[in-house]
């Protein structure tokens, strides 16, 4: 089966959506940022798909190629992963936090504990 070129497109949009969907639906903290990385690992392929050239190589000049891939993208989306999961790990370290003050991580349970003092 051959697939469509736009495939990786489509499936940045799903991930994009679904991610996006989670963060705003969910009252859960975890599962936000269950959707937060979704929503990232989304950017991440979209980059990483963006610096791909078809029949491109890696940028090392050989004689008769010169058709070469952009190396910045997948240089920045290592440095993405390293942001992002230091994000993800202060993000889980204040719902620690969050649950030890207010004893849920829900976000309804903690406004109505807000409301209520």
């Amino acid at each position: 089966m051959e697939w469509p070129g736009l495939f990786n497109y489509w499936i940045v949009i799903f991930l994009m959506m679904a991610g996006l969907y989670v963060v705003m639906a969910r009252a859960n903290l975890i599962k936000k940022m269950v959707g937060l990385s979704i929503f990232q690992a989304s950017v991440f392929i979209f980059y990483l798909t963006m610096g791909k050239v078809a029949g491109g190589t890696a940028p090392i000049v050989i004689p008769g190629n010169p058709v070469y891939s952009n190396p910045l993208p997948h240089v920045l989306i290592l440095t993405a992963i390293v942001v992002g999961v230091a994000t993800l790990a202060m993000g889980l370290a204040i719902i620690v936090r969050i649950n030890e003050a207010y004893g849920t991580i829900e976000e309804d349970e903690i406004d109505q504990q807000e409301h209520d003092s």
